[in-house]
């Protein structure tokens, strides 16, 4: 057996539970992969300088509005969710048309899941997102911080036409 001797703690975090923060994203508008993305690394902390791949050291995150979330192209009419009863012959799908129009909410968290782990940690870290059809959320006392995922993008394409404007 090797010697542990002088070995050395990787940098980042520790198996002790690590300050959470909670976000809140308003999915008015945004379109649905694109924003289960961002989600997703927040949720798993790869926007900390701590993240760990093994450890669960994400934000909690309420995502409000999902009925309002966009699907590109023919997605609405030919895009299918499952779903089984664990019965013989239980399988059940409907279209994301149908999806949103009943359980938004689901849609969204779907998409979320298809970019965890498939393990005992993407179970873990599902537990962290709270999604909500409308505005209104019951986590106010958390004081969840209003987080725009696409800020930087936007900022950046700014960035870009006013260099543009510029050169010309």
């Amino acid at each position: 057996m090797a010697s542990t001797k002088g070995a050395r703690e990787p940098a980042g975090q520790t198996a002790r539970e690590p300050a959470r923060r909670w976000r809140l994203i308003d999915a008015e508008g945004k379109v649905l992969g694109r924003l289960a993305t961002q989600v997703a690394v927040i949720l798993r902390g790869k926007d900390k300088p701590t993240f760990t791949p093994h450890l669960d050291g994400g934000d909690f995150v309420v995502v409000v509005n999902a009925a309002k979330v966009r699907l590109t192209g023919r997605k609405l009419q030919q895009k299918r969710a499952y779903r089984h009863s664990g019965y013989a012959g239980g399988l059940r799908s409907v279209t994301y048309e149908r999806l949103m129009q009943t359980h938004p909410d689901r849609a969204v968290e779907a998409a979320v899941r298809g970019m965890l782990p498939k393990n005992a940690l993407g179970r873990r870290l599902i537990r962290k997102l709270k999604v909500y059809a409308g505005a209104a959320h019951p986590h106010g006392a958390q004081k969840p911080v209003a987080f725009d995922p696409f800020k930087a993008q936007r900022d950046k394409a700014e960035a870009k036409r006013a260099l543009k404007v510029l050169a010309t």
